[in-house]
């Protein structure tokens, strides 16, 4: 059996609780969703305008819900809360995979989005934060790589699937998995995490110091950091999302751009094995708009090279950003606020990233049809990142943070 890594040693199961939800959360990723795009279109006669619109409304709805049921995490033992998260993902499987008309698509795109994309995220990033201090910034990379994982399995054996066996068996198998491997593993993993606050350690008691939701809502620091977290999932969706659009106009066939994905998926990983101890070195708020560089790279890039290469070199430095700013991302407010009220304090951030994630291809696809070419577009997302990079240097400290 290959040794713990040392920065794990303290509570190994927890840290792999927080990389299986990370991994689970992918059956509510968009990534694993599109797949089923044309099978669900071909099957209820819908326009790409209403699919997406529904895709849209319920993920703008999972983010809203998010910021109440984000706080269960830390008022509910570990245990109960990971039964309600893959419950209710599987509930979401199974409502898509028995979908007899189209309107039951938006209960089961609902339940997929606040499941996975929102609640099992935020359960896996939140115990990954807690649970761990001298050496959180590692572990949170580690939980993160649930995410390359869940990209790398899930769409390719799904797309399989599909071929095989059709999409409705597709969603009930993924409802198996979830209920028989995934449910055991975490209730395994979780322990009696939260069921007796005074064997939890120092990292999960009331400290000290510690803000609650309201006091970081009154701090304007929060106000100067969260652009920066939001902008990575903003632009990463927008850009693959309409990534058939951006191929047309720079004339980059499909291919290119499948094998473009290789890159921004090593650039993920590998930028992974790194980001922890960059974190754990400088700090996060530190961190933060360092690791936002690369995409402003890569968006320049793209708005003034259309070379065959370019696919490569750009999405494999969105995949460095992505790595950088989710682990700085979610190391940061642990740091910056503490970990007492830290359910109740990250719903709020994710529920702005689900939000996000469900405005900006409406707004790119808007500006792309009022006639913004590529470079224009690259150039104004190259910007915006640049004022939230700015923005969070601008940040002040928190009592917390000072020496």
């Amino acid at each position: 059996m290959p040794p713990v890594p040392d920065f794990i040693r303290s509570n190994p199961k927890l840290a792999f609780f927080a990389l299986l939800a990370i991994a689970a959360s992918g059956f509510g990723q968009t990534f694993f969703i599109a797949i089923f795009g044309g099978a669900l279109r071909e099957a209820f006669n819908l326009s790409n305008s209403w699919y997406g619109a529904s895709y849209s409304a319920a993920t703008l709805l999972s983010a809203f819900v998010l910021l109440g049921a984000g706080t269960l995490i830390d008022r509910w033992p570990l245990r109960r809360v990971a039964t309600l998260g893959v419950l209710l993902l599987s509930a979401g499987c199974i409502t898509l995979a028995s979908a007899q008309s189209a309107w039951m698509l938006l209960p089961g795109f609902f339940l997929l989005r606040f499941a996975g994309q929102g609640f099992m995220t935020h359960m896996g990033m939140t115990t990954a934060g807690r649970h761990f201090t001298a050496n959180r910034g590692k572990v949170i990379a580690l939980a993160a790589l649930g995410f390359p994982i869940a990209e790398a399995l899930l769409p390719t054996g799904g797309s399989l699937m599909i071929e095989s066996s059709g999409w409705r068996s597709v969603w009930m198998v993924s409802a198996a998995v979830l209920i028989l491997a995934v449910l055991p593993a975490l209730l395994w993993l979780a322990g009696n995490t939260g069921n007796d606050p005074a064997k939890n350690g120092p990292a999960t008691s009331a400290g000290e110091g510690d803000y609650t939701r309201s006091q970081v809502l009154r701090d304007r620091g929060f106000y100067y950091l969260l652009p920066a977290t939001l902008m990575t999932p903003f632009v990463v969706t927008a850009i693959l999302f309409h990534q058939g659009a951006i191929a047309d106009e720079r004339g980059w066939s499909m291919a290119v751009l499948a094998g473009a994905f290789g890159g921004y998926a090593a650039g993920h990983l590998l930028a992974l094995l790194f980001a922890g101890g960059l974190v754990d070195r400088f700090g996060a708020q530190r961190s933060l708009p360092m690791a936002l560089i690369p995409m402003i790279a890569a968006l320049v890039l793209l708005a003034l090279c259309q070379a065959p290469w370019v696919p490569y070199v750009y999405l494999a430095l969105v995949g460095i950003s992505q790595a950088g700013t989710g682990t700085a991302g979610s190391a940061l407010w642990p740091e910056r606020y503490g970990s007492t009220h830290l359910g109740a304090i990250r719903s709020v951030s994710q529920a702005s990233m689900v939000f996000s994630t469900a405005a900006s291809p409406l707004l790119l696809g808007f500006l792309l049809d009022r006639g913004m070419d590529v470079h224009g577009i690259g150039l104004l997302l190259a910007g915006l990142i640049l004022v939230a990079s700015l923005l969070a240097t601008l940040a002040p400290l928190t009592a917390r943070q000072r020496p």
